[in-house]
C-alpha cells in the first residue's frame, strides 16, 4: 500500500516538469548555443542601480521513510441493532350516511316550428346572356433607342475554371 501512495507523487511532480519544460521560453537551438559559447564577462556595475540580491537558500525536505500501513476495512458490517417498527396507518372513520340526492327535474317536450323553405335558385337560363367584350387595336410602337448613347461594344466575359458563366444566351440582335 506504501508504494502506491507515493505513484501519485511522482506523476504529479513528473506532469510539473513536463509542464515546466513546456512553458520555457528557451528553445533546443538556444541552450545548445548557451553550452557551447564561451561564458560572457559581468556585467559593470552601474552606479545608482542596486546589486540583484541572491536567492534565499531553500531548505531540503526530508524524505519520508516509510507511510503507516492502511488500515484493513472490515468485509461484513456490524449489526446496528434492531430497526423500529413503521407505525400503523391510522383507521379513517367512516363517513357519515348523506342525505339522497335530489331528482333532477324533467324537461318537458316542446315543440318547435317547422323548418323554413329554403328559396329556389333561379337556373343558368333564367340569366341574360354575358355582354360581348370589345376587341382592342393593336398598335406597333417604333423601338426607343436615345441618339445621345453611343453604342459600346465590351469586351468577352473571362472564362474561371469551376465558376459557371452567368449569362450564356446568345447577344441581342441589333
Amino acid at each position: 500500500m506504501a508504494a502506491s501512495a507515493t505513484d501519485p507523487l511522482a506523476t504529479a511532480l513528473v506532469m510539473a516538469a513536463v509542464a515546466l519544460m513546456l512553458t520555457a521560453t528557451t528553445t533546443h537551438a538556444a541552450r545548445h548555443l548557451a553550452d557551447t559559447t564561451p561564458a560572457a564577462a559581468p556585467a559593470a556595475v552601474v552606479p545608482g542601480i542596486p546589486a540583484v540580491p541572491k536567492p534565499p537558500v531553500v531548505p531540503t525536505v526530508p524524505a519520508v521513510v516509510a507511510l503507516p500501513p492502511m488500515p484493513a476495512v472490515p468485509t461484513t458490517v456490524p449489526a446496528v441493532g434492531a430497526v423500529p417498527p413503521i407505525p400503523a396507518v391510522p383507521a379513517v372513520p367512516a363517513a357519515t350516511t348523506l342525505p339522497p340526492m335530489p331528482s333532477v327535474p324533467a324537461v318537458p317536450a316542446a315543440t318547435l316550428p317547422p323548418m323554413p323553405k329554403v328559396p329556389t335558385v333561379p337556373t343558368a337560363a333564367a340569366l341574360p346572356p354575358m355582354p360581348a367584350i370589345p376587341s382592342v387595336p393593336k398598335v406597333a410602337l417604333p423601338p426607343v433607342v436615345p441618339s445621345s448613347v453611343p453604342k459600346v461594344t465590351l469586351p468577352p466575359m473571362p472564362s474561371i475554371p469551376g465558376v459557371p458563366m452567368p449569362f450564356l444566351a446568345p447577344p441581342p440582335s441589333a
